[in-house]
C-alpha cells in the first residue's frame, strides 16, 4: 500500500537552511509520491523566507502566521491544511537521503503504529527512563533492525495523521515556544496502546539545534526544563512515581536554588496542566511502569 504524504516544514528565519535541504526534501519525497504536498509554515520570519520560497518554490504550500507562535503551533497549522494520510515532520536543518521514505511507511500497515523515527546519523532509537524522580531519555544505539523507541522527534520522523489527531496534535499551550512537544505526543500515544518505532534504514542528516543558536542558551535552558516538569505534571498518572517525583523535586530544589525559577515558570501554567492530566487519566489505556518497563534492558 502506498500512501499519500504531506510533508510540514515549521520555518522561523531558517532561509539559509531552506535554501540548503529544500530541494533535496522536495526531490526525495517525489521519489516516493509524485503527489505528496510540502507545506511550509512560517512562524513570522525576518529574514527573506517567504519571498525565497514563493521565488523559487511556487508549488509548496505555504502558509504564514502574522506573528511568532512557536514551533507546535507552526506544525499544527500545517496539519489542518495537510491531505496526505502520513504526515513527514522535518525540521528546515534536516537532509534527507536517498529515498529516505522507502523503507518506513510499511510500518504503518500495522494499524497499531502511530509514529516512526527517521535514523539521523549518529543516533539510534530513544530510550525512556524515570529516575530519581524525573523522565529522561537517552540514545538506545544505532542497530540494523527497527526498534521501539521512547519517542519520535518532531522535526525528524513519520506520524499517523489520523491518531495525531485524535490526540489534538502537538500541545502548544503547554509546550510553545518548544521542546518536550513530541515527547509528550509519543508518550500519550503509548499511554493508549500504540506503537513509537524507529527505523534504521530511513535515513536522514540532522544537524540539531541548528535552528536554535539565535536564542539565548539559558532561557533555551529554563523553557527546557520548565517544560520537562509540564510534561512530567501532565503524563504520569501513577500514584507511586509522582510520589517520587516530589521527593526528587525537592530534593532538586534543595541542592540547586536556581531551579526555583524553572519551578515557578512552570506553575504559571497549571490550570492548563490539570485540565490535561484529567483527560489522561481518563483515556490512558497503559500504566506509566509498563511504558518505561520496556525501555529497561
Amino acid at each position: 500500500m502506498k500512501y499519500k504524504i504531506s510533508v510540514v516544514i515549521p520555518n522561523y528565519n531558517g532561509l539559509e537552511l531552506l535554501q540548503k535541504n529544500l530541494p533535496s526534501v522536495i526531490a526525495e519525497t517525489k521519489k516516493y509520491d509524485e503527489s505528496a504536498e510540502i507545506i511550509v509554515v512560517d512562524d513570522a520570519s525576518s529574514d527573506g523566507s517567504v519571498s525565497y520560497i514563493k521565488r523559487n518554490f511556487p508549488k509548496v504550500k505555504l502558509l504564514k502566521h502574522s506573528k511568532n507562535r512557536g514551533f507546535s503551533s507552526a506544525v499544527n497549522s500545517g496539519v489542518k491544511i495537510s491531505k496526505g494520510d502520513l504526515l513527514v515532520f522535518l525540521n528546515t536543518d534536516v537532509s534527507p537521503k536517498e529515498n529516505y521514505l522507502i523503507n518506513i511507511t510499511k510500518h504503518f500497515l500495522d494499524k497499531n503504529v502511530f509514529a516512526v523515527s527517521f535514523h539521523e546519523e549518529g543516533y539510534g532509537w530513544a530510550r525512556g527512563y524515570f529516575r530519581d524522580g524525573f523522565i529522561g531519555h537517552e540514545t538506545g544505539g544505532e542497530g540494523e533492525v527497527p526498534h521501539l523507541s521512547f519517542w519520535v522527534n518532531g522535526g525528524s520522523g513519520v506520524f499517523r495523521k489520523k491518531y495525531f489527531r485524535e490526540l489534538g496534535g502537538f500541545d502548544a499551550k503547554l509546550y510553545d515556544p518548544f521542546y518536550w512537544e513530541d515527547v509528550d505526543i509519543s508518550y500519550r500515544a503509548m499511554k493508549r496502546g500504540y506503537r513509537v518505532l524507529w527505523e534504521p534504514e530511513a535515513k536522514v542528516i540532522h544537524k540539531h539545534e541548528s535552528t536554535m543558536v539565535k536564542i539565548n542558551k539559558r532561557k533555551r535552558n529554563v523553557i527546557m526544563e520548565r517544560n520537562q516538569l509540564l510534561f512530567i505534571w501532565k503524563n504520569i498518572t501513577s500514584k507511586n512515581l509522582m510520589k517520587k517525583h516530589v521527593a526528587g523535586l525537592f530534593k532538586r530544589l534543595s541542592k540547586h536554588p536556581g531551579y526555583i525559577k524553572v519551578v515557578f515558570s512552570a506553575l504559571c501554567k497549571l490550570k492548563t496542566v490539570r485540565r490535561e492530566r484529567k483527560k489522561e487519566y481518563k483515556e490512558s489505556k497503559v500504566s506509566d511502569e509498563v511504558i518505561f518497563a520496556s525501555f529497561n534492558y
